[in-house]
């Protein structure tokens, strides 16, 4: 559609079914929201249905509610260019200028989060966690680093948590293979969708694990294969993909567990400090 979309919302209010124009008032008090949450958060928003939405799209002209999605996202994105003076990847922005718009789109991204997170999905993921057998943590490609950074601290609070950031899927599943039920995959993903991931979900699903997903939408395929999900909705900075959403989700997720298992981390702590001062792992504050 070549028209803005709140444009067209707004001209054709009148026109509207009463559970219609709850979902047109959502969108148009605030946009920058709306804009990255999933039909069924919107319906919940706007107190109808999420079948009502997705035909609330297609009123408008819409294929699907994923497209109507795109184009409250791209207006976003329009604006903060506009505030900006730019966008993000132009060749204006550099130095101070590149720092300024990146720090402003960040927070945007991340207020926007803070109101979209599903915290059942959320308080489920850290039960999972906390009851689980063994955890394995699957994260390839540019979402090494942060399957990386939830194994470094999960891994202080529980003895059974497994790494996997092989990028083949053979290799994926040659990690995976002792998994079953009683255990949890932790898979983490954002477009374009790692296929080692994916496939790697599939299977422990089929050999009966929990699937926990972080990815970006309910349109991601691990979606599909999760019991719980934290979705990251966002988008990507000229050639980069932002890591902020994901890195608070699972900052929180962290901290979250991490409350349950207060002693444990105590008591992981205090063995660590000990091992570190016998092997001398760390200089003291005045040494050279």
């Amino acid at each position: 559609m070549t028209n803005d979309v709140l444009h067209t919302i707004e001209e054709n209010m009148a026109s509207f079914s009463k559970g219609q124009k709850r979902i047109a008032a959502c969108i148009l008090s605030d946009c920058d929201t709306a804009a990255f949450m999933t039909a069924g958060k919107l319906g919940r928003q706007a107190q109808v249905s999420e079948s009502t939405v997705v035909r609330f799209a297609a009123v408008l002209g819409y294929d699907g509610y994923p497209q109507l999605q795109r184009a409250l996202q791209e207006r976003v994105r329009s604006k903060l260019t506009a505030t900006q003076g730019g966008p993000v990847s132009g060749p204006g922005n550099s130095g101070a200028d590149m720092v300024g718009a990146v720090f402003q789109t960040e927070m945007d991204r991340l207020r926007r989060a803070a109101g979209t997170v599903d915290r059942g999905s959320f308080d489920a993921m850290v039960e999972g966690l906390l009851s689980a057998r063994h955890i394995y943590i699957l994260g390839v490609r540019s979402s090494a680093f942060l399957a990386e950074y939830l194994h470094f601290y999960l891994r202080m609070i529980f003895a059974n948590v497994t790494l996997i950031t092989s990028s083949g899927t053979s290799d994926v599943l040659e990690d995976l293979l002792h998994i079953g039920p009683g255990d949890l995959l932790v898979a983490i993903s954002f477009p374009r969708y790692a296929q080692a991931t994916v496939q790697g979900a599939n299977y422990a699903r089929r050999r009966g694990a929990q699937v926990a997903a972080v990815t970006d939408s309910e349109e991601s395929p691990l979606f599909s294969l999760a019991a719980s999900a934290l979705l990251a909705p966002g988008d990507m900075i000229s050639f980069v993909d932002s890591p902020v959403v994901p890195f608070s989700l699972l900052n929180a997720l962290i901290l979250a567990t991490g409350h349950r298992k207060r002693d444990n981390i105590t008591q992981s702590m205090g063995q660590l400090e000990g091992v570190w001062e016998e092997y001398g792992a760390f200089r003291g504050k005045y040494e050279n």
